[in-house]
C-alpha cells in the first residue's frame, strides 16, 4: 500500500490559537476543520506516513480528493532522459547539478551512436562568441529526433537560442541569419563573430551562470512536456549587469533556391 505524503507545494500550518491552514502551491490558505480528529494525528499521517483509520482516515480522503495529498511519489521531471552538457565548465556546472536535480542522467561527450535519441538532449554551453560553424553539425541532431539547446555569451549579454528538437526547428544558422538581418551593423556583427576581434575580457558570474543553468533546465523541463511551439520560437537574451531577460520571437529561415536555378 503506497504512504500518503503531502503534494508537493502543498504545507500544513499551525497558526496559534486558530488551528490548522493548508497552505495550497500558489500560496492561498484555507483553515481546516478537523472535527473530532487531534491535529497532531492528522499532522503524523500527512508527513509521516502513520496509519489512518475511522474519522482521521476520512479526514484524510478529503485532502486526497481535494489534491493536497498524494500516493506515489511523482516521477522526477527529467526521469530516464539523458542530457549530454558540452562547453564551460563555468556554465556547466551549475547547468549538470540543475538536471541531474531534475532526474537526468548526465553526459560530458556526445556519443557515437544514441540508441535513444528521442529521449537525449544536448545542451553546448559557451562563455564567449560561438565560432563560426562550431555548431553547424549539431544543428543536425533535431533531424535524427535529438534535442539540441546552446547559449553563448557577447560582451555584457548572453544569447540563449530556442529549443530545436525536431525537423524544422530554428538552428544556430537561422538564429544567426535573422540577427544579421535584424541590424545595420551586420558586417560588423559578422566579423566579430568570425573572430576578427580582440579578447573582451568578460565573463558570466556566479549568478547570471545559476540564472542561465535556471532557465536552460526550464527549457529542457518543457522538452520532456512535449516541447510546446513557444517555447521553439524564443530567443532570450540575458544582460549579465543586472540579470534582466528579454525576449525576441525568431523563426526558422526558408531554404531559397540559388540565383541561377530561379525562373
Amino acid at each position: 500500500m503506497a504512504t500518503v505524503r503531502l503534494a508537493p507545494g502543498v504545507a500544513l500550518v499551525t497558526v496559534p490559537d486558530r488551528g490548522l491552514a493548508v497552505r495550497t502551491p500558489d500560496g492561498t490558505f484555507l483553515r481546516v476543520n478537523t472535527g473530532d480528529v487531534d491535529e497532531t494525528e492528522l499532522l503524523a499521517h500527512l508527513t509521516t506516513g502513520l496509519p489512518a483509520a475511522g474519522e482521521l482516515a476520512a479526514l484524510a480522503d478529503v485532502f486526497e480528493e481535494a489534491g493536497y495529498t498524494t500516493r506515489t511519489q511523482a516521477p522526477a521531471p527529467l526521469d530516464g532522459r539523458t542530457v549530454v552538457v558540452l562547453g564551460d565548465p563555468g556554465l556547466t556546472g551549475p547547468l549538470t547539478r540543475c538536471v541531474r536535480d531534475a532526474g537526468a542522467r548526465v553526459r560530458e561527450e556526445l556519443p557515437d551512436r544514441d540508441p535513444d535519441p528521442a529521449r537525449t538532449a544536448v545542451v553546448w554551453c559557451l562563455d564567449g562568441p560561438a565560432p563560426e560553424g562550431v555548431w553547424d553539425e549539431a544543428d543536425r541532431l533535431p533531424a535524427r529526433g535529438t534535442a539540441f539547446l546552446r547559449c553563448h555569451r557577447e560582451g555584457a549579454h548572453a544569447w540563449l537560442e530556442p529549443l530545436a528538437c525536431a525537423p524544422g526547428d530554428v538552428t544556430s544558422a537561422h538564429v544567426r541569419l535573422r540577427r544579421l538581418a535584424a541590424t545595420p551593423a551586420h558586417r560588423e556583427l559578422a566579423a566579430y563573430w568570425a573572430g576578427h576581434t580582440t579578447p573582451d575580457g568578460g565573463r558570466h558570474t556566479e549568478a547570471s551562470a545559476a540564472l542561465t543553468a535556471a532557465l536552460l533546465t526550464g527549457d529542457l523541463l518543457a522538452w520532456a512536456n512535449g516541447a510546446p511551439l513557444p517555447v521553439r520560437r524564443r530567443l532570450r537574451r540575458l544582460d549579465l549587469r543586472d540579470l534582466t531577460v528579454t525576449e525576441h520571437p525568431v523563426l526558422p529561415v526558408p531554404d531559397v533556391a540559388p540565383l541561377d536555378a530561379r525562373p
